[in-house]
This record gives structure tokens, sequence and C-alpha cells, in this order.
């Protein structure tokens, strides 16, 4: 049965406000607030014209704030990277034919050029904004507001990175392990709704499983994408020193979900091509419906199993091979019976036995 337009929105928003309020998310709001807030007091004791400009230190510590250590690092020294670039920019206009209705915007387009570069990260869209910055509202002073603009900045930079050193964020590996483990419930589930489809009355009722199949690939692509960042939050951070090879064992785990994945999508794809006769569709032999959903259930009870090692994962692989014998059995009898081998039946047992050694792996 498939989802109305309206529980999918639903459910996207309940989701969107949950990653919201995540405990690590929370925790980033506070120390943001706290960055914020004792660089806005710090900024109006700093030395020289530079005391003029306190509200660029907030916005500093804002910019160098992120989810992670070396992310905060990387986007902070970007930002100050792109504000130098951008106020060299304008100090050479400065110095030569000064602001004019034709090199202010020939500065800026520049600066926009120079951020297409790919060199500046995060700190990109700084620099066609100091530049305009220091010409418009530097104006005459454009060398204190530029000193005063790059100063509190830097100051501002300098306590995020502060902060996220005192109060390090907690590595994502837990977050990222769950991810994982739901990946695996649901080609589980994925492969006992095949197991289901073809022992059902074609076409079968529900279908949603044909659908879900291509989102199988993009959710493995979330999951590398997560995985990178909970490694990246570990390096620097003091909560997770002495446990550098954690996330080895997950890197591997995804590995070989992400193999079984692609096995399931093509035994996914040919049942659905046989299922509603597509242009791409071989006949199921009658014989074959039965015997092919007890492996795909079977092996699919191994693929959820969370630890394959114990005597219930021992028992399930032990049930999954035989499944997948009795499957291969027949499809060579029925292959001597009708001569003929290409199907649905012979890919999928070929696969599932595939499944299952990568799962012992």
């Amino acid at each position: 049965m498939k989802t109305s337009p309206i529980g999918t929105r639903r459910s996207g928003i309940a989701r969107s406000l949950g990653e919201a309020v995540h405990p690590a998310r929370l925790l980033l709001v506070a120390k943001t607030t706290l960055a914020v807030g004792l660089a806005w007091t710090i900024a109006p004791h700093m030395p020289g014209v530079t005391d003029e400009y306190p509200y660029y230190a907030p916005l500093g510590a804002l910019v160098s704030m992120y989810p992670t250590l070396m992310g905060s690092v990387r986007s902070g020294l970007q930002t100050l990277i792109g504000l130098v670039t951008g106020i060299g920019l304008a100090t050479l206009v400065v110095l030569t034919v000064g602001p004019t209705w034709w090199t202010v915007p020939l500065v800026i387009g520049v600066g926009v050029l120079l951020s297409g570069t790919g060199w500046f990260g995060a700190g990109r869209e700084y620099v066609p904004i100091a530049a305009l910055f220091v010409l418009v509202v530097g104006g005459q002073d454009a060398d204190d507001y530029s000193l005063g603009y790059l100063t509190q900045m830097a100051v501002g930079v300098v306590i995020g990175l502060l902060v996220n050193v005192l109060i390090a964020p907690a590595p994502l590996t837990g977050a990222a392990a769950a991810r994982v483990d739901a990946f695996r419930a649901q080609l589980g589930a994925h492969l006992h709704d095949i197991g289901s489809a073809v022992s059902e009355s074609w076409p079968p009722e529900h279908e949603q499983w044909a659908d879900d199949a291509a989102s199988l690939a993009d959710t493995a692509a979330s999951l590398r994408a997560a995985l990178a960042e909970a490694d990246e939050s570990r390096r620097g951070n003091l909560r997770a020193w002495g446990r550098r090879g954690e996330t080895a064992h997950i890197h591997g785990q995804l590995a070989t979900l992400d193999r079984v994945a692609h096995l399931i999508r093509d035994i996914s794809d040919a049942t659905a091509d046989t299922i509603w006769e597509r242009p791409a569709a071989l006949p199921l032999d009658a014989a074959l419906p039965e015997p092919l959903s007890e492996a795909c259930h079977a092996v699919a009870d191994v693929i959820a199993q969370e630890d394959p090692s114990s005597s219930e994962g021992h028992r399930q692989r032990s049930e999954a091979a035989g499944a997948i014998r009795r499957l291969l059995e027949l499809v060579d009898d029925r292959t001597l019976d009708v001569h003929r081998s290409m199907g649905p039946g012979v890919l999928t047992a070929m696969h599932l036995r595939r499944i299952l050694i990568l799962s012992g792996e």
C-alpha cells in the first residue's frame, strides 16, 4: 500500500523536528549561544580602533561553530582567508583609483569569480562581501575599517574554536552505527517483502517494495556520508582519544551491506519485471515461487541478525543454507526438464547464495 502525499509530508516534518531537537544539535545550539555571547562581551574591549566594530566578533563566532571540531577549524580558517582576500581586493582599489561607479562592481565581480574557484571553501562568500563592505561601508576610513573587521572576525573565530575545544562535541560514531544497523534491518525487511511478493497471487496487493528498491542506493550513499562525518568528529576531539579505531568495524559492515543492497536491488528489479510483465521480463517457472519465497525469507532473517556468531545466528544461517540448497536443486531439475536456464529464479538463487556468503564475512 502506497503512502499518501500528506502522510509522507507529515512524516518528513516530524523527522525534521526530531533532528532539530536531537541532543547533539541542542549541544551545538548551546555552544553557539555561549560563543556569540562571549564574543559580544569581549569585542568592545579590543585595543585601538577595533573596538568600534564589535558586531563582527559575534559573526566570527557564529561562522566557526560546526558540529565537529575539525569542521569548525576549517570553516573559521577559510572564512578568515576569504576575508583577507576580499579586503586585499578592496585595498588595491583604495590605493589606486578609489571607489567609483565602475570600480566597485568590477571588484565585486572579481570577488565572485574568485569565490567560484573552490579555493576558499566555507569562506568563499566572504571574498566579494568583504570587498564590498570595505569600499562602501569603510569609505574614507577603509584602513581602520579593514583592521577592525578582520580583527573582530578573528576574535570571534578564536572564541568559537575555544568553546568547541573546551566543550567537545560527542563523537558521532554511535549515531552512525545505529544508522548502519537500521540499514541492515531495512535490507532484511525488503528481502522479506520480495519473498512475500513471489508467493502471492499476481500481481501482488503490496507493491511498495518495488518502488523502495531504488532508495537502497540513496540510503547507502547517505550512510557513507554520515560515517565520514563520524570519522571527522573524532579528529582532535578529546572525547574520542584512546578509541581511534572505533569506526573500522562500522566501515566494514557498511561495505558488506552496500554489496548486499546491490544484489537485493537486482533481485527486486528482476522480480518486478516478471510480476508486472515489463519489457525486460523473463518467465518464472511455476514450480519455483514457494521455494524461492522460503529462501528469501530465510536469507532475510540472516541479514537482519545483528550477532551472526550467536547460537540463533548459526541456526538461521543453517536454515538459510538449506533453503538455498533446495532452491538450487529444484532450479537444476527444472532446467533439465524445461530446457531453459534463463529466468528470475536462477538469478535470485545465485544472488541469495552470494548474500549468505557475504553475511558471514
